[in-house]
């Protein structure tokens, strides 16, 4: 995925967790729960809440299972980490969809830390009786190829050594196309949240 170098700066302005704007509530009162940990690209970033793709999972599943979406703009690997336990406690999902680790890249955090991060949350959720579907990210090309490799294969590596499935890439057939992507080159439209929802979709029926 290339995006704009220019449009980095907008990014690490949203990295503020802002609970505002976190679209944290049950959408139902359906007997199986999932829950969405995730930054702005699950959170409906510059889009009304309900075109984003965890709403139109919501919609797919209908009224057997409840989606709670806990994504937040601007948040990284850690500060899921330490929200994390108490969501668990709080709604007793079956499913955890983890989405997170685009604002580590873009701050070029380390890349163990990701690793390390993710895998707590994998093991927290499984603890706590819930499977996981790990969602991969890319960075754009500027962070240099090392950076950019060792980013991208820290989501197939820990999907492996976790043993859970693995979307490979959520902005697959949308992050290249300009008509798929916001202004800023780093958020997706309304028009690609469908797309997003069947790259997830597909994955994640393949694991069940």
């Amino acid at each position: 995925m290339t995006i704009r170098k220019k449009t980095l700066l907008g990014l690490l302005l949203l990295s503020s967790l802002v609970w505002g704007q976190s679209t944290l509530a049950q959408a139902t009162d359906g007997s199986k729960r999932l829950l969405v940990m995730g930054d702005s690209l699950s959170a409906a970033h510059n889009i009304p809440l309900e075109l984003g793709w965890v709403n139109l999972l919501q919609q797919k599943l209908g009224s057997e299972w409840s989606v709670i979406n806990a994504s937040i703009s601007g948040e990284t690997s850690a500060g899921g980490l330490t929200r994390l336990p108490d969501l668990l406690d709080e709604h007793q999902p079956d499913w955890v969809f983890l989405e997170l680790g685009a604002n580590d890249g873009l701050r070029a955090l380390s890349t163990a830390a990701l690793e390390d991060n993710l895998r707590a949350m994998i093991d927290l959720a499984k603890q706590a009786g819930a499977r996981v579907l790990l969602i991969g990210l890319q960075i754009p090309d500027n962070y240099g190829p090392i950076y950019q490799q060792r980013f991208a294969e820290t989501y197939p590596q820990v999907a492996e050594r976790r043993q859970v499935p693995l979307v490979p890439f959520l902005l697959e057939g949308v992050g290249t196309e300009p008509e798929f992507m916001q202004a800023d080159g780093l958020h997706p439209t309304a028009a690609a949240q469908p797309i997003l929802l069947r790259t997830v979709w597909e994955h994640w029926q393949a694991s069940r």
